[in-house]
């Protein structure tokens, strides 16, 4: 379905750099809970951990949007009828629900610990580290139906 259009091969470059800086988000932020974990001092906890919003891992919401916009104005063979666009959208689902519901707030927690006390305990970064686990395992699952489409 590539080439096909200048407006779908945008939309799909969009949908490929989000999915991309997404990784990397979430990579990062587990390298940074894994230096709790592993008793960083104050100073990198603070640096890694700051007080505010995390809006660069809410990228991860652009996803659906392009996927579908595809999907929508693609061919038959990016259907919405296809199995795997619906296990990428499943996957995008449990792994939303799970960035809002659980990571995120884990993080926010950390942050506001490591603001209080100065460092945040490894048991908090080991949270942390395996709520990101779980969101980097469901974009596994995504990715691999995306790169199969079965």
């Amino acid at each position: 379905m590539i080439a096909t259009s200048v407006a779908y091969d945008l939309v799909f470059l969009v949908h490929i750099l989000a999915a991309v800086a997404t990784l990397i988000v979430l990579v990062t932020m587990r390298y940074s809970a894994l230096a709790i974990v592993r008793g960083a001092d104050s100073a990198v906890q603070h640096a890694r951990f700051p007080q505010r919003r995390n809006w660069a891992a809410r990228l991860m919401h652009v996803l659906p949007v392009t996927g579908l916009v595809m999907s929508l104005s693609g061919d038959s063979s990016v259907s919405l009828a296809k199995p795997w666009i619906g296990v990428g959208l499943l996957c995008y689902l449990a792994a939303a629900g799970h960035l809002e519901a659980r990571t995120l707030p884990l993080e926010r927690v950390v942050a506001e610990t490591i603001g209080r006390d100065g460092v945040a305990s490894p048991e908090r970064g080991r949270k942390l580290v395996k709520s990101l686990d779980v969101l980097l395992s469901l974009i596994a699952v995504a990715l691999v139906a995306m790169l199969v489409q079965f």
